[in-house]
């Protein structure tokens, strides 16, 4: 049986300093845990980027937690996916534009608007605990009562 194994939950802001400080207190009063930072890879000159700079925070949540903030974002999203969103190994992500779509989120004029990506990661328990594609979707379809839109590609 497929269920929800952790939710994480991604904010990029692309520079460090204010913006990133803002951004990590909207996953902080999310979770209500202090989110982790993240670093870039390497630099990009065009984007003011520069190798180890801070441009992200991000945070994983898990057992009922996940379970509402799951659901209270695919509400913003009316239970409605596309089939791209699904990878081969059972997870799926989407985003979402503003942060205070989010039920019970309100807005702050000294914190701002921010957008932020939700990764879902299904798992099954016992010894073989690999999800396919097939089976995410199914778990999401029934769960949540969601549709999966057709991509092409």
């Amino acid at each position: 049986m497929v269920t929800l194994k952790k939710l994480s939950l991604n904010i990029c802001v692309g520079e460090s300093g204010d913006r990133l400080t803002r951004a990590s207190k909207i996953l902080e009063e999310l979770t209500g845990q202090k989110p982790s930072v993240g670093h870039a890879q390497r630099t990009i000159r065009s984007f003011g980027i520069q190798r180890n700079e801070e441009i992200s925070v991000f945070c994983s949540v898990r057992n009922t937690l996940a379970n509402d903030l799951l659901e209270r974002a695919l509400r913003i999203k009316e239970y409605r996916l596309p089939s791209k969103c699904f990878s081969e190994e059972g997870t799926f992500c989407f985003g979402i534009d503003e942060h205070i779509d989010l039920d019970g989120m309100k807005y702050d004029p000294n914190i701002g608007i921010f957008g932020m990506n939700f990764v879902v990661i299904c798992g099954k328990s016992g010894t073989d605990n690999r999800v396919t594609k097939e089976e995410a979707i199914l778990w999401f379809q029934n769960t949540f009562n969601g549709i999966v839109m057709k991509t092409n590609k």
